[in-house]
């Protein structure tokens, strides 16, 4: 007689007929096959020859580069944060899939990572891009071979190289000027701007921060959450998310500049309130965007990204003598290495400076 899972059966017609699986098909599904006798011994016997004669082969290699990401995602959105995994995702479902979702997991090949490389930056993605497009698929590949234990078929795929290109800051004049217009057309954004361009902080970061984040007595202020505009998993609406920072060492505590001080204590409001919208409703990071570019306009500055008030403020930091790791903690990032690559700029004036500084050897 049949036992319970040997997919063994007896038809209405009274013949005997079984079930078996055999190797995927090139889209990565699994393949049935049926046999069929006048007894359940005689099926049995065909689906155990049919068994001995299949190659061992892993299943899970020959799914979809799809199906396997879309098991990646469901197991990396349980241990990373939702703005990582929509991150994951979009890189995915933009650039990855579209080139590779239909091939087979086993027909993939170091040469086809490396023409997709070239080909995404002569369509203009920068290096760093496409490097962050790679490290998700090399991120997914290393998973399924832990999991399944099949071959790591792109674990030889050179990462672009990446050409760091410098953000445009304001010089030290244009800081000057950009400084005389806010505290002399004091609100909120101006006082929001000040405050990433003395401490550094990210916009997300910033338009998070309430009255109760400051500390009056210590003089500091508090980072221990941001705000970000998200896209919805599935849809094309987005919301906008309020999380912690960007990662562990994000939440920290800066000691506030004692000019700031001053400023902050003629504007401070209640605890319960955000310092940017001097209520108790966020206002997003594009909004400030859109105010900061309208002050730069107004004060006849250069058109910046706001993120460069970080870049400037960890680049006079460095030329009044902060030490890096001292600057590193107070960026809110994990490695002093970060800071000197990313954010730590230096001007012609000042390497004329430093060169200046050489004596002859007497």
């Amino acid at each position: 007689m049949p036992k319970r899972g040997e997919n063994i059966y007896r038809r209405k017609d009274g013949r005997w007929e079984g079930r078996i699986k055999i190797n995927c098909g090139s889209d990565g599904k699994t393949r049935y096959k049926s046999v069929y006798g006048k007894t359940y011994k005689s099926v049995k016997e065909k689906l155990i020859q049919i068994k001995s004669e299949q190659p061992s082969v892993n299943t899970s290699s020959c799914k979809t580069v799809q199906i396997l990401f879309d098991e990646w995602l469901a197991a990396v959105r349980l241990r990373v944060k939702s703005s990582t995994y929509n991150n994951y995702r979009m890189k995915i479902q933009k650039h990855i899939l579209p080139e590779f979702g239909d091939i087979r997991y086993d027909k993939l090949d170091v040469n086809m990572i490396h023409d997709f490389i070239s080909e995404k930056i002569s369509s203009g993605l920068s290096e760093k891009y496409v490097s962050d497009i790679i490290i998700v698929f090399k991120s997914m590949a290393k998973y399924m071979s832990r999991i399944y234990g099949f071959k790591n078929v792109i674990a030889d795929a050179v990462l672009p190289r990446n050409s760091v290109k410098e953000t445009p800051v304001l010089s030290g004049e244009q800081q000057n000027i950009l400084h005389k217009y806010l505290t002399g057309n004091m609100n909120s954004t101006a006082l929001c701007i000040l405050l990433s361009m003395y401490t550094g902080i990210r916009i997300g970061e910033v338009c998070c921060l309430m009255w109760g984040d400051i500390d009056f007595e210590n003089n500091t202020l508090s980072i221990n959450k941001t705000v970000q505009r998200m896209q919805n998993t599935g849809l094309s609406s987005t919301t906008l998310v309020i999380g912690s920072p960007k990662s562990k060492s994000s939440s920290r505590i800066i000691p506030v500049p004692s000019f700031l001080q001053e400023i902050l204590r003629e504007y401070r409001k209640s605890p319960d309130t955000y310092i940017l919208s001097e209520c108790s409703n966020i206002t997003e990071p594009r909004t400030l965007q859109r105010r900061f570019k309208t002050i730069l306009k107004k004060a006849g500055l250069p058109d910046v990204n706001y993120h460069s008030l970080r870049h400037m403020f960890a680049t006079n930091c460095i030329k009044i003598g902060f030490d890096v790791r001292t600057l590193s903690e107070i960026l809110g990032h994990a490695s002093v290495e970060t800071t000197l690559n990313r954010y730590v700029h230096s001007s012609m004036s000042r390497k004329i400076e430093c060169m200046n500084m050489m004596t002859p050897a007497v």
